[in-house]
């Protein structure tokens, strides 16, 4: 058996289905048997490629952190300098992948393509897709109009092209059945899982890690990009209608990038948040994530809509509170091990910020099976249920006929 696997998405800054690919990949070549071989869109040599191009395109940037007596002007001459022979590097590099883009989907080289970010390569190749969530479907209101364009114009070849669907939870495997109508039997739920690294780490070490962060040793988590369906402005409404005492106490870091259409939650934090204990922290690495979830006395994550909710279930390998909305994929990934509130209701999430921060008992009821909830989705699980996909569809016994 031969698999096609694009990691293309885990190449830029990881959000959740940049870590979806990166980690599925890992726990595919841990799982593989011998006679299984899980190769890599683009391969090894491109990948190193193109980060150490990333390095080279941008020079500027270092040299002005560290020249800060160079004047505008030797830095626009620097830049003229670079252009035409970058620009050269630039359509090589293009030419390139566009060959190896190619080579490598078309053809009788393998048995299978598995895309990990809803719309596949055009491909003559037996095709498997992984559907995170339809909003880009049924809430185009949450997307840029460019992404709902580019949506609408391959999302019905990529339903003819693909012959079987995985999906992260069993709520978006019901959407893509009931919304798409695809048959079930084209369709496997197969959960995410949480990083190795979201684990429990020891009091001393976190505190010594958030005082290196200059980060306060009490508060509250949100961790995701700010757009509009991380509902975070009215988390940031409940949180500014605390009373003071508590707000001075146990503050409100926002883990993510700006995303798009975040301009009416940044113009609150801004006029409001900012000044009544809220700090926007920007892109957290990995490492550092880790940390903040350990620290944090609860993750506040009021998502109006998800189609699993990967920090959830890293607060929870974390040992960690986790207060969600109501999502019917957050219940489904949280179990029992959260506290759940209607997205739209500011009331009952300020109710909730409150207890978790004032209420010991109530806190340590909350962090009670976090880690035995969280060990049910690990990415070396992923891989073995998506590895049995693999094979069923190898094997003939999904070979199902393309939608027409």
């Amino acid at each position: 058996m031969r698999v096609i696997f694009n990691r293309s998405s885990a190449w830029a800054v990881k959000t959740g289905v940049g870590h979806y690919a990166a980690q599925l990949y890992q726990g595919l070549l841990r799982q593989a048997g011998r006679a299984e071989h899980i190769d890599c869109f683009p391969n090894r040599w491109l990948w190193w490629a193109r980060r150490a191009w990333s390095l080279v395109r941008s020079p500027d940037k270092c040299h002005v952190d560290v020249r800060q007596h160079e004047t505008r002007r030797a830095a626009t001459s620097s830049a003229d300098r670079q252009r035409v022979p970058l620009a050269g590097l630039r359509r090589w590099a293009r030419s390139l992948l566009e060959q190896h883009r190619a080579n490598t989907f078309h053809g009788q080289r393998y048995d299978l393509y598995h895309e990990p970010n809803f719309i596949p390569e055009p491909s003559d190749i037996p095709t498997l897709s992984t559907l995170h969530d339809l909003s880009g479907l049924l809430h185009p209101e949450w997307h840029p109009a460019e992404r709902n364009a580019w949506y609408h114009e391959h999302f019905q070849r990529a339903l003819k092209q693909c012959r079987h669907f995985l999906a992260v939870s069993e709520f978006t495997r019901q959407e893509v059945i009931q919304v798409l109508g695809v048959a079930p039997d084209r369709v496997t739920c197969v959960h995410n899982g949480y990083r190795p690294d979201c684990r429990p780490l020891p009091a001393a070490t976190v505190a010594r890690r958030l005082q290196r962060l200059n980060l306060p040793n009490n508060y509250l988590l949100f961790v995701g990009t700010v757009e509009p369906r991380k509902n975070v402005l009215r988390l940031l409404q409940a949180y500014c209608s605390l009373p003071g005492s508590i707000r001075d106490h146990w503050p409100l870091l926002l883990a993510g990038p700006w995303g798009w259409n975040a301009g009416p939650s940044a113009d609150y934090y801004e006029t409001e948040a900012r000044q009544r204990g809220v700090r926007h922290l920007g892109y957290v690495s990995d490492a550092d994530l880790v940390v903040l979830y350990n620290g944090a006395r609860a993750l506040v994550y009021p998502s109006l809509y998800e189609g699993f909710g990967l920090p959830v279930i890293e607060m929870l390998a974390c040992g960690g509170a986790v207060i969600a909305s109501t999502a019917e994929a957050l219940r489904e990934v949280g179990g029992r091990c959260a506290h759940y509130v209607e997205p739209e209701n500011v009331d009952g999430l300020r109710a909730a910020l409150q207890r978790v921060v004032t209420d010991d008992d109530w806190w340590k009821i909350l962090r009670e099976g976090t880690i035995e909830r969280a060990q049910l989705f690990t990415w070396d699980r992923a891989a073995l249920e998506t590895l049995q996909v693999y094979r069923q569809m190898c094997n003939g016994a999904m070979k199902l006929a393309n939608a027409a």
